[in-house]
Parts: structure tokens; sequence; C-alpha cells
């Protein structure tokens, strides 16, 4: 009985696994400004939250699972399938523990796991392994060898291939493993806080190296810019990354956000306040 218990479970788990797999190729799909690919997570994890959330009394649980995973999210799409599998077994946890398992738990690890998986994920495959299968498809098709094609995909999709059903795998099983063990000495409170402090740098790095704005103010040797690197390194972007959140604490909408920023980036930088 208890075999046939285990297989079950098994053969559940390799249900979860497969739509990791598959689903985090497609995370990319629904690609948007705002929030990157928020929906193509939510596609990846929907199957799993109606599992678990199946239940008529769990609909609103399972309204708050859909909204909690539309947060902004960007990441490798092969090693987020990673990210996919421990989301999947918090998910469980939270269901089962609702009173001592804090939700947002979820989206600070999220939020800490982005920036180290896309450092890795991106030097790997985009850097490394693309650069490899191409460079040898190529040479082999300047020959007319029909190989070389056939060769450049295989060596991109095997690895990534591995990556992805694995990572998925690893993350599900750890997340299940290792969360009961977490709860049971104390410590998830402590995880919880290292996921926000790594969580809050990888916002911060975004800010510093994707918002390129600067001012040209120059007054004979007094260098405007120079001076507010002086106080705070990219102190522009940061306060109009403040602007902008809170513009959305004060519920303006996407549309009207973006019309401000086009529109008064256009001015300012026609009258040479900023570059």
């Amino acid at each position: 009985m208890e075999d046939k218990k285990q297989l079950k479970e098994k053969d559940k788990n390799k249900w979860k696994y497969r739509k990791f797999f598959w689903r985090s190729w497609a995370i990319q799909a629904s690609w948007n400004y705002e929030r990157q690919m928020n929906m193509g997570f939510l596609y990846g994890i929907a199957p799993i939250l109606d599992n678990i959330y199946k239940d008529p009394k769990d609909l609103e649980l399972k309204k708050e699972a859909y909204k909690r995973h539309m947060e902004f999210y960007n990441c490798t799409p092969q090693t987020s399938s990673f990210v996919l599998g421990l989301s999947a077994a918090m998910e469980e946890k939270y269901y089962e523990d609702r009173e001592n398992f804090n939700p947002e738990s979820i989206n600070a690890m999220k939020t800490s796991l982005m920036g180290p998986l896309s450092g890795i994920g991106d030097s790997f495959f985009q850097g490394t392994i693309r650069v490899l299968a191409f460079g040898l498809g190529v040479n082999l098709a300047q020959k007319g060898n029909i190989l070389g094609p056939i060769l450049a995909i295989l060596v991109s999709f095997i690895p990534s291939y591995a990556v992805t059903y694995y990572g998925g795998k690893i993350g599900y099983l750890m997340g299940t493993k290792y969360l009961t063990k977490l709860y049971n000495e104390k410590l998830m409170d402590k995880v919880m806080y290292i996921c926000s402090v790594v969580g809050l740098m990888v916002i911060g790095s975004m800010m510093a190296s994707m918002i390129g704005i600067t001012t040209p103010i120059k007054f004979n040797n007094f260098v405007l810019q120079d001076t507010l690197n002086g106080i705070v390194p990219q102190l522009i972007p940061l306060s109009l990354t403040f602007l902008m959140y809170w513009l959305l604490k004060k519920k303006i909408k996407t549309g009207w956000m973006l019309s401000i920023c086009i529109i008064g980036g256009i001015v300012l930088s026609s009258l040479g306040i900023l570059k």
C-alpha cells in the first residue's frame, strides 16, 4: 500500500516537472516593459496553483496566488524552471500551513534569485553555449556541410534541455525538503530577511545599470553631474525611480506614467536639463 502511494506521488511529481519544463520555454511570450516576464511566470505556475487550490472554497486563495505571481519577474528562461519549482513547493507549504507561512516570502525568494540566476544563465547560455554552437555551425555550413545547422541546434538545445528539466525538479524537491526543515528549526524568518536584503540589492543594481539618465548642466569648471555623483552615485536614476514608486502608490495608471516619462524626457532633454 505504501509503495503504491509513493508511486502515485512520484507520478504526480513528474507531471509537475513536465509543466515546469515545457512552460518555462514560453516565459518570454508575453514579455512587457512594465513587469517583463511576469505573465510568462504565471503561465508556468498556473497548473500547479490550480491543482493546489482546486477546492471551490479556495477560490479567493487562488486569486491571491495568481495576483502574487503577477509581480515583476525577469530571469534567464532556462534557469527560471528552478524558480518555478521552488515557488511551487512554497505555494504548497503555504496552503498546508497558512497560519505560520508568510506568503510574502515567495516573492522575496523570487526577487533574490533573479539576479544570481540571470548572471549565471546569461553568461553560460548566451555568452558561451550560443557562441560555441553557432561558431561551429557556421564553420561547417560555410563548407556546405548539412551538419552545420543541425549541430548548432543540438549543441544549443542539449544543455538547455538538461538545465531546464532538472532545474525544475531540483527546485521543487529542494523546496519540499528544506522548507520543512527551515520551519522545524524556526529559521524561516532569517531566510526571508536574507532574501529581502538580496532582493533590494538586485533592485538597486537594476536602477543603477538600467536607468541611464544624467544631467549636462555645467557652469565654467562646475559640473553638476560630478557633484551629484559625489553626493550619491546615480542620484538622478534613484530619484526618478522613487518618483515612479510614489506615483504607483497614488494609484496613477501605467499609461499616464509612461506619458510623463516620454513627454518629460523630451521636454527636459530639449531644455538641456537631462540627457
